[in-house]
């Protein structure tokens, strides 16, 4: 019998990708050849963002900047947890003013707690808050010297994970939090290494796991209230095992995004405290 769930309104950081295309390759979803319709982009970002606002939960936005046509993906510029940030440093230098470009946003909107990182870490891309501690990603972005960094500004537990697949370059698109305070996730095995997966498996021994056909979907770049589950509409695979566990799945498409290696949390940056 599924537990009763409740869903918690949270704050969300968003872009419009009025810049968005793809010009260049820095993960195996991009292909510069092949052409991207940015209006189509834009209404499906536009759809998303109204998906969160009648779950009701608040949506403030970032300012796009002509040049940087990956800021919509809010969610690598920075983790945000009990009111305090934590920047970004990209590992590549296309998408290094983003973390600039985020840190004044939350300056000009009261945020006194900011930390300008030593390591290289893209946002919530590789680091995953829960309630008690930090699921932290490493092998093709983040710097693992940036877990400790980030564990000494949260003050929170932080558990450094190995990415091993590259189609799975960031921790956000092979593991999602569905349950933060109870620490449920879901996620796909296979993009671990050997000893990630045992821990967790010892750490989350009822994760919901999920199969290769639904993560390639990006349907583990998902986000969570506790209740509602709002992913990309083709990871249909994941809708029944999300209802059997008391979660209420809410498909979305945002396919165009998918070129540039992102989907729902992607595009999602939580403003937590």
């Amino acid at each position: 019998m599924a537990r009763p769930r409740s869903a918690t309104p949270r704050r969300y950081l968003m872009c419009p990708p009025a810049h968005f295309t793809v010009r260049y390759s820095l993960n195996p979803w991009m292909d510069p050849a092949k052409p991207v319709d940015t209006p189509l982009a834009q209404a499906q970002w536009e759809q998303l963002r109204e998906v969160y606002r009648s779950l009701g939960h608040t949506v403030a936005e970032l300012a796009p900047v002509p040049g940087l046509p990956d800021m919509v993906f809010t969610a690598n510029g920075a983790t945000v947890a009990d009111g305090r940030v934590f920047g970004a440093r990209f590992a590549h230098p296309e998408r290094e003013p983003e973390a600039q470009a985020h840190l004044e946003w939350f300056a000009a909107h009261g945020y006194g707690h900011l930390h300008l990182p030593v390591h290289i870490n893209e946002g919530e891309g590789d680091l995953a808050v829960t309630d008690s501690l930090l699921l932290a990603g490493r092998g093709f972005r983040t710097n693992p010297l940036a877990h400790g960094e980030a564990q000494e500004f949260f003050g929170r537990p932080v558990i450094g994970l190995e990415l091993v697949d590259p189609r799975f370059y960031h921790l956000d698109l092979a593991l999602a939090v569905l349950d933060d305070a109870a620490g449920e996730v879901a996620y796909y095995p296979p993009a671990f290494s050997p000893g990630s997966r045992e821990v967790l498996r010892r750490l989350f021994p009822h994760a919901l796991v999920a199969a290769e056909e639904d993560a390639l979907a990006f349907g583990l770049n998902a986000v969570s209230d506790g209740l509602h589950v709002v992913l990309p509409q083709a990871a249909a695979g994941l809708f029944g095992p999300l209802r059997e566990r008391g979660f209420e799945p809410v498909g979305v498409d945002v396919s165009e995004l998918h070129r540039g290696g992102g989907s729902v949390k992607c595009c999602s940056l939580e403003l937590r405290g």
